[in-house]
């Protein structure tokens, strides 16, 4: 087996399935901890649908054009970028909402809103984490398993040994991640997983505006803002690590980085602020009633 593409397949698997399994584990880790934990099967139903539907698509792409021409691939990351950070800045401020309800009735006011609807739209949002990574695993693979097969079958195989083994520690870092967040204090929980899923979405969206910005969408502000290349890469070791996790990349275009900071700002900004109390209006002393 070539390591070379074997360590290609490995790094797609592992960089594209990261992200999704963070959200499926968050999303685990709050119903479990809410005392929800009989919903897990509407979130597996959504995974498990992604799952097939992404294999399915790459089986489809490999069969027919082999993978998106350009500007059109482009295009396409873009946009499910753009739908990925809104589905988990959602999610963030859904999240937050509801753990509002930790100082008081919340798993009263938890039943009603998974009785409305609530676990179905988590199913939803862990359906749509995993088929943007799915899709796009499928498209990147697709381009691999197309060079590789030049060489022969032996790297076509390398290169899917190579993502399932990267997607099984995909798959494992997010079982880690939701068995340490059920021994945190519930508030700690929210605060902390919500400020991670906003530099998360902050990543989505500089690279949506990469994408746009590559094909010409944004006639503005695409020079480089700054080179720090020959510091941190984002192509190898801790650089590609954060590309994959938060968006980042040593060469930024000044539009990416104007965009990617707002939304930090503005996002976080909103999400850190105080809370209005909720359970009703705050209460006022009453004027002494006349005679």
């Amino acid at each position: 087996m070539e390591f070379g593409t074997y360590f290609g397949g490995l790094v797609t698997g592992l960089r594209e399935g990261v992200e999704a399994a963070l959200i499926v584990s968050i999303i685990l880790a709050y119903l479990a901890k809410t005392g929800n934990a009989r919903e897990f099967p509407r979130i597996w139903l959504g995974v498990g649908s992604a799952l097939i539907v992404s294999i399915a698509a790459g089986v489809i792409l490999f069969l027919t054009i082999g993978g998106l021409p350009e500007p059109y691939e482009q295009l396409f990351e873009g946009i499910t970028l753009l739908l990925a950070a809104v589905v988990v800045t959602w999610m963030l401020f859904w999240m937050r909402r509801q753990s509002a309800a930790v100082k008081g009735d919340l798993h009263d006011r938890l039943d009603r809103v998974l009785s409305d609807g609530g676990a179905w739209g988590l199913a939803v949002l862990a359906f749509t984490a995993v088929i943007r990574e799915g899709i796009e695993t499928s498209l990147f693979l697709v381009g691999q398993v197309t060079a590789a097969s030049q060489e022969g079958d032996s790297g076509a195989v390398a290169v899917l040994a190579g993502a399932l083994t990267g997607l099984a520690l995909a798959a494992a870092l997010g079982y880690g991640f939701y068995r340490g967040s059920r021994r945190l204090n519930l508030a700690t929980f929210f605060r902390w997983t919500g400020i991670v899923l906003v530099f998360l979405a902050a990543g989505l969206v500089g690279s949506a505006v990469h994408e746009f910005a590559e094909i010409g969408a944004i006639p503005f502000g695409t020079q480089t803002a700054f080179d720090i290349s020959a510091v941190l890469p984002h192509k190898t070791g801790i650089g590609q690590f954060l590309a994959a996790i938060l968006g980042y990349t040593s060469q930024p275009e000044v539009i990416r980085l104007v965009v990617q900071l707002a939304y930090l700002v503005i996002v976080l900004g909103l999400y850190l602020r105080p809370m209005a109390p909720q359970g009703g209006r705050p209460t006022s002393r009453r004027a002494p009633a006349q005679p």
